[in-house]
């Protein structure tokens, strides 16, 4: 078992709390949520039990916040690494096989984000927050000008953001339950759909 380190129990919070996320995503893509416990992330973590839990009170709140986490560093590669239309498909090909690689992470995020379609489950704020996010941010990148002239003539920025998640995210659940089938060849062609518009 890991030593849990001799700090105060405020002590270095925000590290401390990501230490136990990143532990907690290894143990999930490991076992399995259901399998996964919180005395195994504690251990990989370097706490005692009672750690976890004075930061995280159960699975389901270090499930949101494993995922949270994720999406905030694929945002933040999104950013860096596409700013023309041009970018968009490559970027995504490569965040799909990334995903690809962790399929019980794609599994608990298909789930959890049906579950937090009732209004009163905990993570139904986050999940309305993340998408009204997404497709502005997509939308946005369309109004730029370079951006514009590439989009289909007929659709609107703000509706091709709502199709693009809608792909995105449905692609994703056919590939978890067939894992055989080719989803990034698809949305290449659905990113040009969107974008290849010829004026000829």
């Amino acid at each position: 078992m890991g030593q849990a380190k001799a700090r105060g129990p405020y002590a270095g919070t925000p590290a401390r709390k990501a230490e136990i996320v990143r532990a907690a995503r290894e143990s999930f893509a490991e076992n399995g949520y259901a399998k996964a416990s919180l005395r195994d992330i504690a251990d990989r973590a370097g706490i005692t039990h009672t750690g976890l839990v004075h930061h995280f009170r159960n699975k389901d709140e270090l499930l949101a916040e494993v995922l949270a986490a994720r999406d905030s560093e694929e945002w933040q590669q999104g950013l860096a690494q596409v700013d023309s239309p041009d970018q968009l498909a490559p970027y995504l090909g490569e965040l799909i096989r990334h995903h690809q690689k962790a399929p019980e992470l794609m599994r608990l995020w298909i789930e959890l984000a049906a579950a937090a379609s009732r209004p009163d489950h905990p993570a139904h704020t986050y999940f309305i927050e993340r998408y009204e996010r997404g497709r502005a941010q997509f939308a946005e990148g369309l109004h730029d000008e370079a951006a514009r002239s590439k989009l289909r003539e007929d659709l609107s920025p703000e509706r091709a953001a709502v199709l693009f998640h809608a792909v995105l995210n449905g692609l994703q659940l056919q590939w978890v339950l067939d894992q055989d089938l080719d989803i990034v060849g698809p949305i290449n062609d659905f990113v040009r759909m969107l974008l290849d518009r010829d004026d000829r």
